[in-house]
């Protein structure tokens, strides 16, 4: 399986940024399809953004046009740029990985089977 750990939580005014990142390994990893996930306290895990090995990627339509999903596969790191955050982004936020070469990955928690510990964005207006 593939081990992941988020950092770069933390606490914003709506209108700002932040970026997170997930450090991964594991094996085959060129064979994984690999997302952001948030879970607001009271609410169920929903997809954010998924990045797949085609590279189709897919993002929630909350988050359209605010925040997007890149990965480094020279540091095996994967990114979430979030623009604009806004006080319904409050969650944890989680990276997680599916192992799926296929072009497309949906944002469906329950497909993912790796799981990092998550990481705290709060947004405060």
């Amino acid at each position: 399986q593939v081990q992941l750990v988020e950092s770069g939580g933390g606490s914003v005014q709506a209108g700002g940024s932040l970026r997170l990142s997930c450090a991964y390994s594991g094996p085959k990893l060129d064979r994984y399809c690999v997302g952001w996930f948030r879970q607001a306290p009271g609410k169920e895990r929903e997809g954010v953004a998924t990045l797949p090995v085609g590279g189709y990627t897919k993002y929630a339509d909350s988050v359209k046009d605010r925040f997007s999903i890149s990965k480094d596969n020279a540091k095996n790191t994967l990114y979430l740029q979030m623009n604009n955050l806004k006080p319904e982004d409050t969650a944890m936020y989680y990276c997680a990985a599916q192992l799926n070469s296929g072009a497309w990955c949906p944002l469906v928690p329950t497909d993912f089977q790796d799981w990092g510990p998550g990481t705290q964005v709060t947004v405060s207006s």
